[in-house]
């Protein structure tokens, strides 16, 4: 029987257009239980636009959890539900390329939408002002700093909107230092990157987009040996795994070691390089000079049909909270790719997107991240090969 997601989502612009933000909440319609949020600052846009940003959000998460699942849309936003529901034309030359990208997700009989009064939209609501207020200090939001979940269950008093302009709700500038850390036991994610293929030698791009290689011999031999080093130690409790085939074949030699099953997350897929798949870093330079240079001045820029670091690191951040919810207190190895585990490293750093151009990521290395109770991050190993010595 399919699972069935209630999607509340929410939009706003500070002015109109404005600084804007969108914030998108996914749960269990039979349980009530939250199960990912999404929200970001999107820059200068009006209401409208933020509003559908925040109905894309919040679709991709859904679709990210279960593919199959029957998604129930609620909104405030009567011209949302109305032009999506195909009851109003959509009149606006800036609301048809989204409309049509959030109709694109999943097809239109899983897809259901409501309109609501917008008190009973408010974790939502609290998102998407949490993004605008991380953007007002030059930052983007960021899941483990949010506490729209916990405002919106305890029933806060607060009367900001979307649409208004809120006092910033107090988050402190200063890091949290040891002595106020939580040291209870952490959610540890083993971060191990897929064995070799014949394209990883050559330095080609491959990402999700492409051939979908499999393991070469050398690659296999890899897998052996990450497999016999996680066997000695025997402290892994999990096992994930990006659904392409070279991360899959790993993760299979290595939880049959183990004596444990593999389960499958797209959110931790390889970025999708588009035009490039399958290009060494000189070949793209010469057909694509003007885009390889967007690419490397920006996150937000893409390759020609593929997709951003700032996409990537979106969904990647997604998962990262799905699993940690999953497996908390657990240790769990997440076998993925370059792009992931550089973005998990990032994230957990609060580095800038442009540190991913400087962390070397070897075939079949290691690397660990712990996740704490308090939302504080400590990344514990990098680019571990000595089990391949």
């Amino acid at each position: 029987m399919a699972r069935t997601f209630t999607v509340e989502a929410d939009g706003g612009s500070r002015g109109n257009p404005g600084p804007a933000g969108y914030g998108a909440v996914v749960c269990d319609s039979a349980t009530g239980e939250v199960l990912a949020e999404a929200a970001e600052f999107i820059g200068t846009h009006t209401n409208n636009v933020a509003e559908y940003r925040g109905l894309i959000a919040g679709l991709r998460a859904a679709r990210a959890l279960d593919p199959e699942a029957q998604v129930r849309v609620r909104m405030d936003s009567k011209l949302v539900v109305e032009q999506m529901s195909g009851r109003w034309k959509i009149k606006h030359p800036d609301m048809r390329p989204l409309a049509a990208e959030a109709r694109s997700i999943l097809p239109p009989g899983q897809v259901t939408y409501e309109w609501i009064p917008r008190e009973k939209n408010k974790h939502a609501d609290r998102l998407a002002n949490e993004a605008m207020d991380a953007g007002k200090r030059g930052r983007q939001w960021e899941p483990s700093r949010s506490t729209a979940a916990l405002a919106t269950a305890a029933a806060a008093t607060a009367t900001a909107t979307a649409d208004d302009d809120p006092e910033p709700p107090g988050e402190s500038e200063t890091a949290v230092g040891w002595g106020d850390a939580d040291m209870g036991t952490p959610t540890t994610f083993v971060l191990l990157r897929h064995g070799e293929t014949p394209l990883t030698p050559e330095k080609r791009f491959s990402g999700s987009g492409g051939t979908d290689p499999e393991l070469s011999e050398k690659g296999l031999w890899q897998a052996r040996r990450a497999a016999d080093l996680l066997a000695e130690r025997g402290t892994v409790q999990a096992v994930v795994s990006s659904p392409l085939k070279r991360t899959r074949q790993t993760a299979e030699i290595v939880a049959q070691r183990l004596g444990l099953d593999v389960r499958v997350e797209e959110g931790v897929r390889e970025t999708d390089f588009g035009a490039w798949e399958g290009l060494t870093f000189g070949e793209v330079k010469e057909r694509f000079p003007d885009e390889l240079t967007a690419w490397l001045a920006s996150p937000k820029a893409a390759p020609p049909g593929g997709e951003s670091f700032a996409a990537t690191a979106r969904r990647v951040a997604l998962a990262r909270d799905k699993m940690i919810a999953r497996y908390a207190g657990r240790t769990v190895l997440v076998v993925t790719h370059v792009t992931p585990v550089k973005t998990l490293l990032r994230l957990a750093l609060g580095a800038p997107p442009e540190s991913l151009f400087r962390m070397e990521l070897s075939a079949a290395a290691f690397s660990a991240v712990a996740y704490f109770a308090d939302g504080n991050a400590s990344v514990r190993l990098f680019n571990d090969t000595s089990h391949l010595r």
